[in-house]
């Protein structure tokens, strides 16, 4: 799909290579939760078993639950604690601190938690690296939810096939050459385009708003 859409957005004058920082949301389409993203879909076409498929949703509803734990559990200031924290060069706490905020420093991973919470010794490998992965990266991976659910809606706003570019008053030369050619479906695909700016972007969403209320 990256190709696919580099080549018709932005064209090659030269043997194209694909690299993985070509995608986009590189932080949500990860290696590792590619049976948490694909397997519905899988299952829903019919190439992964109802067995298979049920795995996955308990797997997902495990780690849901074990983060909404660590966010509800506080861990006092006590000696004990302290000392595990400066053993593992990390800052003694002077009031209650969720299981997730200790979580959250680089220097503590969630198998050193075992020390001072007796529940994370009882969850299974798999489901404590997705959970350290989500809670550590919470803030990053919300934001890139937030960008994607900006790209779904620039990719529904969709661009009449006959539109003339040259038409909009504010469109770049460089845009209205790239846009006139390429002529793309989408706001998103018009966004992908190289040479157009967000600033051509604009120009042309509100182009079609006012186009929109005059219909």
């Amino acid at each position: 799909a990256v190709l696919i859409d580099d080549l018709v957005t932005k064209g090659t004058k030269e043997p194209y290579r694909l690299f993985t920082s070509r995608a986009e949301y590189r932080l949500l389409l990860r290696f590792d939760n590619a049976d948490l993203r694909l397997t519905r879909y899988g299952y829903e076409v019919g190439l992964v078993s109802k067995d298979r498929y049920e795995k996955v949703l308990q797997k997902e509803k495990k780690i849901k639950e074990e983060i909404d734990r660590l966010k509800n559990v506080k861990i006092p200031p006590t000696v004990k604690v302290n000392e595990w924290l400066r053993k593992h060069n990390s800052s003694p706490i002077q009031s209650p601190v969720t299981l997730d905020k200790l979580l959250k420093r680089p220097e503590i991973k969630y198998k050193d938690l075992i020390e001072i919470d007796d529940v994370s010794a009882h969850v299974s490998d798999d489901i404590a690296y997705q959970v350290e992965i989500e809670v550590k990266y919470e803030g990053y991976i919300n934001r890139q939810k937030s960008q994607v659910e900006q790209f779904r809606r620039m990719e529904d706003k969709k661009i009449p096939p006959d539109i003339d570019y040259a038409q909009i008053k504010g469109l770049k030369k460089e845009a209205i050459e790239k846009l006139s050619e390429i002529r793309p479906i989408s706001l998103g695909q018009a966004s992908r385009i190289s040479g157009v700016t967000p600033s051509d972007i604009d120009v042309l969403l509100i182009y079609l708003e006012s186009q929109k209320r005059k219909e």
